[in-house]
């Protein structure tokens, strides 16, 4: 009974994680299988570890990576905690 309810708890804390980034607000440049170079600019995010991802958006967030899209992907995860943009990334990519 006790792993069923950690099980059921971690579930939950990772569903919240999630869903508190807007991955339909990425999708609209990235695309919704993610190999849409954003605005003709950016890697597809398709062929990217986990990693990769979870280091690029914490590096916009606190402006130590970027290319031309910079100062937009800055803004658009400023919002999240690295915790956020961290269980997102695991959830896209490769």
């Amino acid at each position: 009974m006790k792993k069923i309810v950690l099980s059921i708890v971690a579930l939950t804390a990772s569903t919240a994680l999630m869903a508190a980034v807007n991955a339909g607000a990425c999708q609209g440049c990235h695309g919704a299988d993610w190999t849409k170079p954003a605005l003709g600019k950016s890697k597809d995010v398709a062929l990217m570890t986990h990693a990769e991802i979870a280091t690029a958006l914490k590096g916009y967030k606190d402006g130590t990576y970027g290319g031309p899209m910079k100062g937009l992907m800055k803004g658009q995860v400023a919002k999240y905690s690295d915790a956020e943009l961290e269980e997102f990334a695991q959830t896209i990519g490769k």
